[in-house]
């Protein structure tokens, strides 16, 4: 298996062409690692590699330090995670991903492209005790009534997260929808 590289740099679409010994390595990396990438003409690149084989596949996945490529391998390691999705995620770097774990925050993960609600929940269900937890996910979601209430603040233009965390703290269960509103309003002024 190949696990590091070092070569010049050459952009190939999305993928990054490692030039070594006359031998040019294709590499998928992330968008960062890309842009930075296209600035380095004629010098050399050092890539950890991850090997990826599958039956129809062999693919090399590149990044800048050993730190980052264990957080794409922890990323792989959650069902349902293939390699090109786990470097997408891993591409927000690892303070964003690790803080959205650890807080639970199922939008992080929903804002990006492949990743929908369930396998959101997944990621920080399969990793917050590999990078640990300060809040527990609610997987159930909401009442009827605390969503209208959600949806309503949304609306006004509210950052769903954001809203999310106060109305756990907001005793709107037992008010009426518009009172919920203006509660929730009022925490989050």
């Amino acid at each position: 298996m190949i696990g590091f590289l070092s070569g010049i740099p050459q952009i190939d679409g999305t993928k990054l062409l490692l030039l070594v010994n006359g031998v040019g390595y294709e590499v998928y990396v992330g968008q960062r690692l890309l842009a930075q990438s296209a600035g380095l003409q004629n010098q050399t690149l050092s890539l950890y590699i991850h090997t990826h084989v599958r039956e129809d596949a062999l693919e090399l996945f590149g990044f800048s330090s050993s730190a980052d490529k264990e957080l794409f391998l922890l990323l792989l390691s959650v069902s349902g995670i293939g390699p090109k999705t786990a470097l997408l995620i891993a591409d927000q770097g690892a303070p964003a991903i690790t803080d959205a774990v650890q807080n639970a925050n199922v939008s992080f993960f929903t804002k990006l492209p492949r990743v929908g609600k369930k396998v959101a929940q997944k990621i920080i269900i399969e990793l917050k005790s590999k990078l640990g937890s300060l809040k527990e996910l609610k997987i159930g979601g909401l009442s009827e009534h605390d969503q209208m209430v959600v949806d309503a603040v949304m609306a006004l233009g509210f950052d769903e997260q954001l809203i999310l965390e106060t109305i756990e703290k907001a005793e709107i269960s037992e008010l009426s929808v518009e009172a919920g509103i203006k509660v929730l309003l009022k925490q989050l002024q």
